[in-house]
């Protein structure tokens, strides 16, 4: 049986974000509206031991939120996922612009998100064709997905998010994204041939995150193995 999955959202952070951050309508709808109104979200997070009370009006977080944001050196670009504990409690992680998980040197915990694995993904006519994108083998090895899991979140540069489906193909042994792919594809004006750095963020009981984030060390190597591949391939066709 599926383990149930704490309800949870993720907010990028756009100019003005210190004034008040929007809680997405399907959150809202499915788990927020009908609660009191006067009740404050309590957030806490691993910077420490403190919770920060912070006002709801409607769908907007609004008083206590700038100083929740200014206590965490929050900024335009990162990307804060909301997971709700219950009882208006939210335990919140932030993630800096390249998806990683932003760290502080007096928090106690070890980080519940995974945020180390990143794949390369390349738009083939095939792949939007049939709307599904496999990601390599070695993604099995990732602790942000697992075959419980039945959609992820594809997340652009700029922040804007798309679900697509996703699942584990037995014939192929690899996980593959379905279903919202072609979208992504298209509304990100891609054209066959380009390449995406994924940079997966979760923590196996969430939906996963999949960031594409070029400017992460990791990510720049993988493209240069790609290229290198590449080049190979041409200079050993050009030998024959």
């Amino acid at each position: 049986m599926e383990t149930p999955r704490e309800p949870h959202f993720f907010k990028p952070l756009l100019p003005g974000f210190h004034s008040g951050v929007a809680i997405p309508l399907d959150f809202y709808s499915k788990h927020i509206q009908g609660a009191e109104i006067n009740k404050p979200w309590k957030l806490r997070s691993d910077a420490s031991d403190q919770i920060w009370e912070v006002i709801r009006e409607g769908r907007t977080l609004t008083k206590g939120w700038k100083e929740f944001t200014e206590a965490h050196d929050l900024r335009i670009g990162d990307i804060v996922i909301f997971k709700h504990e219950g009882d208006m409690v939210f335990h919140v992680t932030p993630f800096g612009p390249s998806c990683c998980e932003i760290l502080w040197s007096d928090a106690d915990d070890a980080p519940t998100f995974s945020y180390d694995y990143c794949f390369l993904a390349e738009v083939t006519p095939t792949n939007q064709k049939d709307d599904k994108m496999f990601l390599p083998v070695e993604a099995m090895r990732c602790g942000a997905l697992n075959q419980q899991c039945k959609e992820v979140k594809l997340v652009n540069k700029e922040g804007k998010s798309w679900t697509a489906r996703f699942g584990f193909s037995e014939s192929d042994g690899a996980y593959y994204i379905s279903r919202g792919w072609r979208k992504f594809c298209r509304d990100n004006r891609c054209t066959n041939g380009d390449l995406f750095v994924f940079n997966v963020v979760g923590d196996g009981t969430t939906t996963p995150l999949l960031c594409v984030c070029p400017e992460r060390k990791e990510c720049t190597e993988l493209l240069i193995k790609h290229f290198s591949r590449i080049d190979g391939s041409i200079a050993s066709t050009s030998r024959n």
